[in-house]
């Protein structure tokens, strides 16, 4: 088996700038590639980009490199790069006159909300940033002779869809926890003092300490092991996960297969987080749960977080059925190019254990838990597969804040507060052409989560004229005597709609 680079600091600097020198960067790519050519590569299709990179410039030699994986001059090399230093350190092999790369270096913009943009660079196995273990083909092992179970892979839409959830603010400790590559750990220690990335597989960590080192970050370290166990009884502002979180039967991949029954790992991750949080810590992960025959999987999840004093936000983006989801992850690891018998053989080993286990679906999602440390934790758990507006870290984090301010405010107090309409909610208007009057109003926020409720005439008017000036008391007292109701029965009636437009983040609390 190749070994993996080295990452000595010194001559990892040197590699940093020759990249950066080159403009491979993701910025760089773009604009040598052009948008048809990226968007092609993510789909794991090479040809427009060969064609792109034909000139035999500084960029165009690293791309053909490091991106398509193809033997490139040793001269051409050592234009572009420290060639023999990264000989040396392992980046590359050197086949007579020709050099080829070790190891997968992707230009990667980590950017996210709250924070500037940054060049880096993300290592993973070759052929292994985009598709799965089945990129790398079917065998047992990879080109370099790495076993497919060990495999490291790159930035993946799970990756980014976890990066923009996460909560960005300056904290004192983060982990990582399942780093892989460490793409993770890489926003994270942007803006935490210390980063701890873990991984049950030791090829993860060594990719992620290359990861971190080669953009530039010293303020991070890493521990093998499981779940919470390498970090014993540490606790941390904010912990993310991209765990392990395929329910398949076995564990044939570390990077994806949990090897726990079922949807037990995040379980136990769930279960665990609370033992690990800051007082005000977030934990945000992302998730696979079993749709159990004859089991409420709204009770399923909120079974996870009882008891932990966390309150708990869970959001269900996505519910495939078992063969869908089997065909999904065969597909991923390579079943799919095996023998049509062997292919069927494993297909049938998914269904068999999901019948067993009396599993209809499998539903996909996120879920963030914060240690508030309130009595009566709020736990919301709802299905949500509309479009968002990423990234949705902020719009995450002022929904925790809605909640320790609805849990302040009974009916009196939240009567007695004054509101603003949130920046872009809009008032639809839904009835047939030419009536007199809509059959329903509705308000759609366009940011964050882009809900839309139905309000009734009393709930529009006060949407409407809530500038912050007024109570929201005295703004109801005005629409009942323009209604002509008593005052009273509504100041009775509106509080719970006020709980609603709030939660939903449609009005703001002012002051």
């Amino acid at each position: 088996m190749t070994k993996l680079p080295v990452p000595d600091p010194a001559r990892l600097a040197r590699l940093r700038e020759a990249l950066l020198a080159a403009s491979y960067t993701a910025d760089g790519c773009l604009d040598l590639l052009g948008p048809t050519g990226y968007a092609a590569l993510a789909r794991s299709e090479a040809v427009p980009a060969l064609r792109a990179t034909r000139g035999g410039t500084p960029l165009e030699t690293l791309v053909r490199l490091f991106l398509l994986q193809q033997p490139v001059p040793y001269t051409a090399a050592a234009a572009a790069l420290p060639v023999d230093e990264a000989l040396a350190d392992g980046w590359l092999l050197r086949d007579g006159a020709e050099v080829r790369a070790t190891v997968d270096v992707r230009p990667y913009a980590n950017e996210v909300a709250g924070l500037d943009s940054a060049d880096a660079w993300v290592v993973s196995d070759l052929g292994c940033a985009v598709g799965g273990a089945g990129g790398i083909g079917a065998g047992a092992t990879g080109d370099a002779g790495v076993a497919r179970r060990e495999l490291v892979l790159g930035v993946g839409g799970a990756s980014t869809t976890l990066a923009n959830l996460a909560v960005r603010r300056p904290v004192r400790a983060a982990l990582d926890l399942g780093t892989g590559s460490g793409v993770q750990a890489l926003h994270a220690a942007r803006h935490a003092q210390q980063v701890t990335a873990t991984d049950l597989n030791p090829r993860a960590l060594a990719f992620a300490r290359l990861t971190l080192a080669l953009s530039g970050f010293d303020n991070t370290e890493t521990a093998e092991g499981s779940l919470f166990e390498p970090v014993g009884t540490r606790k941390f502002d904010l912990i993310v996960s991209n765990p392990p979180f395929v329910i398949s039967p076995g564990s044939r991949f570390v990077y994806r297969d949990g090897g726990m029954a079922g949807d037990e790992l995040c379980r136990s991750l769930v279960r665990g987080a609370a033992e690990h949080l800051e007082p005000g810590g977030y934990c945000q992960l992302l998730a696979n749960w079993q749709h159990v025959k004859g089991e409420d999987w709204h009770d399923r999840l909120a079974g996870w977080v009882a008891g932990t004093g966390l309150d708990a936000w869970v959001v269900q983006r996505e519910v495939q059925d078992v063969a869908q989801y089997a065909e999904l992850w065969l597909r991923d690891g390579g079943d799919h190019l095996t023998a049509a018998a062997d292919y069927q053989a494993r297909y049938n080993e998914w269904l068999d254990a999901f019948e067993a286990a009396r599993v209809e679906g499998i539903g996909f999602g996120w879920i963030t838990l914060r240690a508030a440390g309130a009595d009566r934790p709020t736990v919301r758990i709802e299905e949500w597969p509309h479009p968002i507006e990423q990234p949705l870290g902020p719009h995450i984090e002022q929904w925790f804040a809605r909640q320790d301010f609805l849990r302040t405010h009974d009916d009196a107090a939240l009567l007695a507060a004054r509101y603003t309409l949130a920046d872009e909610v809009v008032q639809e208007q839904v009835g047939a052409p030419g009536a007199e009057d809509p059959e329903h109003v509705v308000l759609r926020h366009n940011r964050g989560m882009r809900r839309a409720t139905k309000v009734d005439t009393v709930g529009a008017g006060f949407a409407g004229v809530c500038d912050g000036t007024l109570a929201a008391g005295e703004i109801v007292d005005a629409i009942a005597q323009l209604l002509g109701e008593d005052r009273v029965l509504l100041r009775d009636r509106v509080p719970e709609s006020l709980r609603m437009l709030v939660e939903q983040g449609f009005i703001e609390a002012v002051g």
